[in-house]
């Protein structure tokens, strides 16, 4: 399952159809509960809206790959084209991709199939990790 921490409701939605379409689980939850639904077993990547009106997402990047319990997860932010200073920011917190919003409704297939299943050779976290 990959999370979704998007709080635009209309790109959430084009994040749901597409991985509808595609078969792949997904689930939207809100950025004070990411890090907690992270550590479910299932999850195999987190995306994340760098723009979010709640809070600071930089710091959710930090604090998920903080986490040595699913440090290893991929987290994939995505903000305007115009934001290199965020960008700049969203990597040195953790996130392994960072897209412009085009890009990332450009790649979305894509994306979401390269990051829906766990890699079948990573050690796999116990439930009760988290």
């Amino acid at each position: 399952m990959i999370l979704v921490v998007v709080e635009d409701l209309v790109f959430l939605s084009k994040i749901q159809q597409t991985a509808q379409m595609l078969g792949i689980p997904v689930e939207a939850v809100a950025p004070t509960e990411a890090h907690e639904r992270a550590c479910a077993p299932s999850v195999s990547a987190v995306i994340v809206d760098l723009n979010p009106r709640s809070g600071s997402a930089i710091d959710l990047v930090k604090a998920l790959k903080a986490d040595a319990r699913i440090a290893g997860t991929p987290v994939i932010g995505f903000l305007s084209h115009v934001q290199g200073d965020l960008a700049a920011a969203a990597r040195t917190a953790g996130c392994d991709r960072v897209l412009a919003r085009s890009a990332m409704a450009k790649q979305l297939p894509e994306l979401l199939k390269a990051v829906a299943h766990k890699d079948p050779t990573a050690t796999p976290r116990a439930p009760e990790a988290c």
